[in-house]
């Protein structure tokens, strides 16, 4: 399965953006997905999981209520709706593929990683 993310770019505090993740294979409508990011110097965490259906959804405490994940399986791709950003949102974002139909947290859980897509938040 390849990822392809787009719709990374350089937006001001406050601002947003919608990331979008592409797949190559319908097989990925029986998995969960999710985004994580990777600011400079720091670990990669986790920002948002989806399960396969989209009946369940989690998030980082430090996006909650700010961004949307979202999903369409008749198109393979996976979303991030990001609104009210903050320049501490600066990072690399990566969109992923789980082991199974259900996500969380765990970077071990996912399989499959897109190259990432790059987003600055000004002040």
């Amino acid at each position: 399965v390849q990822l392809q993310a787009s719709g990374g770019g350089l937006v001001q505090a406050g601002g947003s953006l919608r990331l979008s993740c592409a797949a190559s294979r319908r097989t990925v409508s029986n998995n969960g997905m999710g985004w994580f990011r990777q600011a400079p110097g720091k670990e990669r965490e986790f920002v948002a999981s989806i399960n396969w259906s989209s009946s369940y959804t989690s998030y980082a405490d430090s996006v909650k209520g700010r961004f949307t994940i979202s999903r369409d399986n008749a198109k393979n791709t996976l979303y991030l709706q990001m609104d009210s950003m903050k320049p501490e949102d600066t990072a690399v974002y990566y969109c992923a593929v789980a082991l199974g139909p259900v996500s969380g947290s765990a970077s071990q859980s996912y399989r499959y990683w897109g190259q990432g897509t790059q987003v600055t938040v000004s002040s």
